[in-house]
């Protein structure tokens, strides 16, 4: 049941994404003068949100199975916690590209 859930969510999400990509007219990047999207002027402010969200949420979740492998074995602690370094340095970094991407845009 749950792949054939994920299966129709994942056909949905394709078939949207296609046709905003094939809703486009040819040629031009958009007309707007401002230079703006023209859904809702503060949508890369909602999008530098959104991958904020999402960065905390993957950094909690790295951070307390780092905590609990570290307290089921002290010995690997040192390993664990670089790697959780590295970890946190990789979701930051989308944030920070999402956050690049509008301001390089807007």
């Amino acid at each position: 049941m749950f792949k054939a859930r994920l299966f129709v969510l994942s056909a949905l999400t394709t078939l949207v994404v296609v046709t905003a990509a094939m809703a486009q007219g040819p040629g031009g990047t958009g007309t707007s003068s401002a230079g703006s999207s023209w859904v809702f002027p503060a949508l890369g402010s909602f999008a530098v949100g959104i991958a904020a969200f999402g960065g905390a949420l993957g950094d909690g979740r790295a951070i307390g199975a780092a905590c609990e492998s570290t307290a089921r074995n002290p010995g690997a602690g040192g390993r664990i916690f670089t790697m959780l370094l590295l970890g946190l340095a990789l979701i930051e970094t989308l944030v920070l590209f999402t956050f690049l991407t509008v301001l390089l845009k807007g």
